[in-house]
This record gives C-alpha cells, sequence and structure tokens, in this order.
C-alpha cells in the first residue's frame, strides 16, 4: 500500500479569530488557512518601534491632525487574512470588524520593521495582500540594520515608490501631512556587525 500524502488541514477565519481571542500570551497572524506565531523582536526592532510611536504621535497632535496610530497590538483584516502590522494610522473614526473591536479594517498607513525572518514576506506576499485594503494609502518599510526606510504610496492604481537613506533626510507621510526624520526614527540605535540574525 502506497502512503498518501494528506492535505493540510486549513483553519477557518472564524475558528482563528476564536482561538486567537482566548491566547493570552502570543500572538498568530493567519494567512491562507494557516497560523504563525509572532516571535519576540530585537533591541533595534523595539527602538525604533518606541521611537515611532513617541515621533509619530507627538506630530500628529501638535499639527490636530484627525488621524491616529497604533502599535504592533492592533489586528489588521485583510479579506480572510489578519495580521499585526508593527504601525497602524487610521483616520476619522476607527473601523473594525466585529462589536469585539479588536480588529481595524480602514488603516492609511501600515509601517513594518523589517528583519531578516520576515522581509521577504514584508515585500512580497504580505504587501500584495495589502495592495487589497481599499483605505490604505502608503506603506512603509523601515530597517533595523541600517538607515533605510522605504515608502510606497498609493496614486490611483500604481504604487510610487521612494527610499530614503541618510540621517538628515525626513520622510514625508503625505496621507497625514506628517514629516518624520530618519535621526528621530533611529535614535539611540546602534548598527552593529552581526545584529542581522532574527527578528
Amino acid at each position: 500500500m502506497n502512503a498518501q500524502p494528506q492535505e493540510k488541514n486549513k483553519m477557518k477565519p472564524a475558528e482563528y479569530l476564536e482561538m486567537e481571542r482566548n491566547s493570552l500570551d502570543i500572538k498568530h497572524e493567519f494567512y491562507d488557512g494557516e497560523i504563525f506565531a509572532m516571535v519576540g523582536a530585537k533591541f533595534n526592532h523595539n527602538q525604533i518601534n518606541v521611537n515611532l510611536i513617541r515621533e509619530l504621535g507627538m506630530k500628529l497632535k501638535d499639527c490636530k491632525s484627525p488621524c491616529n496610530l497604533l502599535s504592533n497590538y492592533m489586528r489588521v483584516k485583510i479579506e480572510d487574512k489578519y495580521v499585526y502590522p508593527d504601525i497602524v494610522i487610521y483616520c476619522g473614526e476607527p473601523e473594525f470588524e466585529d462589536n469585539e473591536f479588536d480588529t481595524l479594517i480602514n488603516p492609511v498607513v501600515i509601517m513594518e520593521i523589517l528583519s531578516e525572518s520576515t522581509e521577504s514576506y514584508d515585500r512580497g506576499k504580505k504587501f500584495k495582500a495589502y495592495q487589497r485594503i481599499s483605505t490604505l494609502k502608503e506603506y512603509i518599510l523601515v530597517s533595523q540594520y541600517e538607515y533605510s526606510v522605504e515608502q510606497y504610496i498609493r496614486t490611483k492604481d500604481i504604487w510610487q515608490y521612494k527610499l530614503y537613506d541618510k540621517e538628515d533626510q525626513a520622510v514625508k507621510i503625505e496621507s497625514v501631512n506628517c514629516d518624520l526624520h530618519l535621526s528621530e526614527i533611529y535614535l539611540n540605535v546602534e548598527f552593529k556587525p552581526g545584529l542581522k540574525t532574527g527578528r
């Protein structure tokens, strides 16, 4: 008797949400019926995340923007996929999938801090999925290994690309009218040989 390959049992979105809402310790992303645990991040990743939250929060407050930001604990829905971006900015009233108010569906800006383990996913399948969010206007990728911020801006059906790779440059986040200097993003971050391992 020949062994036949068995199809992996794929989880349904409703099953994932039930599991995730009962998971106290670990967050999981959900893609094509499979779940992926979100592991802890290294120092540079965390420092950049804190810098982004602090600087963006102050700038949005100072300019009395109708937009607000959320950290990586806010789940975002993309059709039948669920992800946890590092930074999310929404404008106006937040919109949610249901009355649990834990899954945002109207992000305007999404930012991801790149790592070796997630970079190809963030640039590839994840970005392709993000493009299906009708409210999304900008996608920003931040390296944790060097001065490098990549910005994709939606203009009609085309995504324009910009690269910022010098400490004295500023990223203009067009959709929320906010400038973010690389010196602010990378405050207290050191680029050391050998750091490019893990998340």
